[in-house]
């Protein structure tokens, strides 16, 4: 299992388009990854879930996953996050 605090960085909030865009990254892998938020967390491939978890820019979230890919999916949803 692989955590990782992220600072989501990107130019909008995780609202319809950018959380469509993660979770649909989220699925490309292997692994299970769940995003953690103040004592909630979401199955970072379910598009409502991640909605509900109202991730804001500037806020700090952990991402965490399990699986064969677990270290290549953090580092690719982490850069998500935290743009370019």
């Amino acid at each position: 299992m692989v955590r990782r605090q992220v600072t989501v960085a990107g130019s909008t909030d995780l609202h319809a388009r950018p959380a469509a865009l993660f979770c649909r990254e989220a699925a490309r892998f292997e692994a299970s990854v769940r995003i953690e938020k103040g004592g909630r967390h979401a199955d970072a491939r379910s598009l409502l879930s991640v909605l509900e978890m109202d991730v804001r820019r500037g806020e700090t979230v952990v991402l965490v996953a399990e699986g064969a890919d677990e270290d290549e999916a953090i580092r690719t949803l982490a850069g998500a996050l935290e743009g370019p």
